[in-house]
């Protein structure tokens, strides 16, 4: 079969201009490469899915966190971010403890180990970020996260 034998309608570009008006499909397309980026340089050498890159960091950056304030940030149910946390538990990288105010609530603290792993991970997280916007100047990232940021603003609606 030669090259030109594939050239036909199940090759051919389609045309997308029927979805262009859809936030939604902007967002999945952008989210490719920056997956692509994020695996290559954080998920698969240290063994982190996002969402556990993201407990990790935030967990590192604030003292005292409750499980209750993580689900809130990451817009996650509580009972998946529950299962989140044991699985990080399980690889010995945070501690939950209850509060000694609100014996309802558990603070939730890195080990040692995972105060490395998040250190570790939120420097990959740069070489990251360089790849995934490089196409970008600075001034064009500034205003893709403050746009990004007023459509996140409107979950709390």
């Amino acid at each position: 079969m030669s090259p030109s034998a594939d050239v036909g309608p199940a090759s051919a570009i389609l045309d997308d201009s029927s979805l262009r008006h859809l936030l939604g499909h902007h967002l999945a397309q952008a989210d490719v490469p920056a997956k692509k980026a994020f695996f290559r340089h954080i998920g698969d050498p240290l063994q982190l899915r996002p969402v556990e890159f993201s407990l990790l960091v935030l967990i590192a950056h604030n003292d005292n966190v409750t499980q209750k304030q993580l689900s809130q940030a990451l817009s996650v149910s509580a009972p998946n971010i529950t299962i989140v946390l044991d699985r990080l538990a399980e690889r010995e990288l945070l501690t939950r403890t209850r509060s000694e105010v609100d014996r309802r609530s558990q603070h939730v603290r890195l080990t040692r180990k995972g105060s490395l792993l998040a250190r570790k991970a939120q420097e990959l997280s740069l070489t990251m970020e360089r790849e995934a916007l490089g196409g970008l100047s600075e001034a064009e990232r500034a205003m893709l996260f403050e746009l990004l940021q007023k459509v996140a603003r409107r979950r709390k609606l």
